[in-house]
């Protein structure tokens, strides 16, 4: 096995393990409780799967690796992280999933030292796939971490046990 196709491995590897963390901290939770603002900064567990979707899934892979248009992103001041009362949870979920498959998809048709199609949309410098790929893990392993925490406040519910 070549090493670039090793490391897209493990890269991938482990943000799929952080992406299914946050699905799984998630299971188990009434759809007030996936509403419910529990920190005072006031974001829900569906806004934060909302960000995840739109800023870093469907931002870092479609619009700055591939080069697609920003078309999709909703109009107001923190929209990416609101999600409407009448809007189902399981719909916001599942586009999240969703934008995870193309996710991948993108990665796969591309080189990890491939320089993204539109690298004037990111904020900062991300020279190449390997780049973006790693600050999408660490967004979503720190927002995995959030999730734990806010699990813990909602129903006891805990991840890491420590005895």
């Amino acid at each position: 096995m070549a090493e670039t196709d090793r490391e897209r491995e493990e890269l991938l590897s482990s943000l799929t393990a952080k992406r299914e963390h946050v699905l799984a901290q998630l299971d188990g939770l009434t759809d007030e409780q996936l509403r419910r603002p529990v920190l005072p900064s006031g974001w829900s567990c569906l806004g934060l799967v909302r960000h995840l979707t739109l800023s870093d899934e469907r931002f870092w892979f479609e619009v700055v690796v591939a080069g697609r248009p920003l078309d999709f992103w909703p109009e107001g001041k923190n929209a990416d992280w609101l999600v409407a009362g009448d809007e189902p949870a399981a719909e916001v979920l599942q586009t999240y999933r969703d934008a995870i498959a193309v996710s991948d998809e993108l990665i796969a048709e591309h080189r990890l030292d491939e320089p993204p199609a539109n690298p004037g949309e990111a904020p900062g410098d991300f020279p190449d796939l390997r780049s973006v790929l790693v600050h999408v893990l660490v967004e979503t392993a720190t927002h995995a971490g959030h999730l734990d925490a806010v699990r813990e406040l909602l129903d006891g519910h805990q991840h890491l046990v420590l005895d």
